[in-house]
């Protein structure tokens, strides 16, 4: 029988309601969570590794760094098939991708939660972690990278994004849609992902920021965040990646500061591409010296720059990691 580390973090699926409150808050046991997974000890032995039970508001990148640092050390070990973390949903998603992108290691590493809490009827906290459990102990789950598991859909951890506030399936990846499903216990694949590009770092850069541009937007955030020492700006530029013409000083001005600036679409489908030839288009941004984040999302661009301005701080080598499979040669 195969060993599978589990790490909470806390999140809904570790919530119950306070009466005095009249709102959820973390009051649940690691113990209390498995106790309601009924008949996981015929799949799998547990280990549990009681992590915290930080809501998904409260995990910030140093923690991300530190969880990957505590997997990487399960992982290492030979009776370890694989980890399963529980993590709040509000921030899943860029613990997921920062995970995904640090970590390189054929087992399977899957990262779940809860939409309800443990005071809820229909409380999914123990159906999700029975699937990704299974999801673990599936022979088909090595080399897939980090995953997440939702509603017994399988998703890769850079194509998934949180849609919904409250429905259980709000977890989708919208390009491509789920790699897979769990049903009656096994894991079904009906297509690959995307190999990543592993990024192999102990430190990150905290202090890059994500601007979303709207219209008649001006420069007074990206002067303040060079004004500030800001590492790095994601913006969420508008349509195929373009921006408001009065955008165009305060970015500038921080490409002259070697502060390396990643433009990413604030559509939820599609990538970016400099093919705007006006005005604070696209092709004009790329041509001051901007960098293309292809068809990642906003949260997602700003935790791999946190990431790469861990290793390098040119803004060439930056531009390089980001652009890689932007344009392929015919």
């Amino acid at each position: 029988m195969k060993k599978v580390a589990l790490i909470f973090t806390g999140g809904t699926i570790s919530m119950m309601v306070d009466e005095r409150l009249k709102a959820a808050i973390p009051a649940l046991s690691d113990k209390d969570i498995i106790s309601k997974v009924s008949g996981i000890e015929k799949m799998a032995q547990i280990e549990v590794i009681h992590y915290g039970a930080y809501p998904g508001p409260h995990i910030v990148p140093n923690m991300m760094l530190d969880i990957a640092r505590v997997t990487k050390e399960l992982l290492d070990r030979e009776d370890i098939a694989g980890v399963v973390i529980t993590h709040g949903t509000d921030t899943l998603e860029e613990t997921a991708y920062f995970l995904d992108l640090v970590i390189d290691s054929e087992k399977p590493v899957v990262i779940t939660g809860s939409m309800r809490n443990g005071s809820e009827l229909g409380y999914d906290g123990p159906a999700n972690l029975a699937a990704s459990i299974c999801t673990v102990c599936s022979q088909e789950s090595k080399n897939k990278g980090v995953l997440v598991v939702m509603n017994n859909q399988v998703n890769a951890a850079d194509e998934v994004t949180k849609t919904h506030t409250l429905s259980l399936d709000t977890f989708q990846s919208m390009d491509f849609g789920p790699l897979g499903i769990v049903d009656s216990d096994q894991v079904i694949y009906y297509r690959d992902r995307k190999k990543a590009s592993k990024i192999v770092t102990d430190t990150i850069e905290n202090k890059v920021a994500l601007v979303k541009a709207v219209a008649g937007l001006g420069s007074e955030f990206i002067n303040y965040l060079v004004d500030n020492n800001y590492g790095g700006i994601v913006i969420e530029a508008l349509g195929r990646g373009n921006v408001p013409p009065a955008m165009l000083e305060g970015i500038k001005r921080a490409i002259d500061l070697d502060i390396p600036i990643v433009i990413v679409s604030r559509c939820a489908k599609g990538r970016v591409l400099d093919s705007y030839g006006y005005k604070g288009g696209g092709r004009q941004l790329r041509d001051m010296g901007v960098i293309l984040g292809d068809n990642l999302s906003g949260q997602k661009a700003r935790i791999k720059l946190m990431i790469v301005l861990g290793i390098t701080k040119d803004v060439g080598e930056v531009r390089q990691i980001f652009e890689k499979d932007l344009y392929k040669k015919i």
